[in-house]
């Protein structure tokens, strides 16, 4: 979630029981992983009055450490990772065409929009997982929400590694925008099968990446 910025630099993080329910674990699970981002530099905790953990700034992965995390996941993985992401997002973004209201709108519209200015990988990375969680926000499903922001987590960096002139930021916009005027226009079948095939391009995208490195020997 702060990789994903759902957390801004310099923000509080909720108290240890109102935190471990928001996520659904236990507080000693929550203060074990609270515990690893302060060794990470992740977080800080401050002590008195006004203490409690706070977020720092969050360090920039490199292209090399997100190759070598690449080549930990076979292409069978790869292949049921884009299954669920189509199946997640495509439900998701049907529910949003029948229940998202212009406020929904609006925001998802600020996040294609921020794509569009990103500069650089974690801006364009960040925006791209954050229009995909909010279409969940927009279907008002709680385990949506979780599921995307789990494979956000797990694949959306990844998904923005450079090769072979890919990914195209400009072709990953106006797949948004379709998906957001399908949504407007209450179509759900459309917006579903947009997300769908925008979801199952990214991941196949990453499956030729890999099988580059195979090809490579994974040099």
């Amino acid at each position: 979630m702060i990789d994903l910025g759902l957390f801004a630099e310099g923000e509080q993080l909720p108290n240890e029981s109102a935190l471990a329910t928001q996520l659904g674990v236990a507080t000693v699970t929550l203060r074990d992983s609270l515990a690893v981002l302060r060794t990470r530099g992740v977080i800080e905790t401050r002590r008195g009055r006004n203490g409690g953990s706070f977020i720092c700034a969050a360090p920039q992965t490199s292209d090399q450490s997100l190759f070598n995390q690449l080549r930990e996941i076979s292409t069978l993985e790869l292949r049921d990772l884009a299954d669920e992401h189509a199946a997640i997002s495509g439900a998701a973004a049907r529910l949003a065409a029948q229940r998202a209201g212009p406020e929904q709108h609006a925001k998802l519209g600020s996040f294609i929009d921020a794509l569009a200015k990103a500069q650089e990988r974690r801006e364009r990375r960040r925006a791209d997982a954050r229009f995909h969680i909010e279409i969940a926000v927009a279907a008002q499903s709680v385990r949506l929400t979780h599921s995307e922001a789990r494979l956000q987590a797990e694949l959306g960096e990844l998904l923005w590694l450079p090769f072979a002139g890919q990914p195209d930021p400009l072709a990953i916009e106006r797949e948004h925008r379709a998906i957001l005027e399908a949504i407007v226009a209450n179509d759900a079948n459309l917006a579903g099968a947009l997300a769908e095939a925008h979801v199952t391009r990214g991941v196949r995208r990453l499956s030729t990446l890999r099988l580059q490195q195979m090809a490579e020997g994974d040099s």
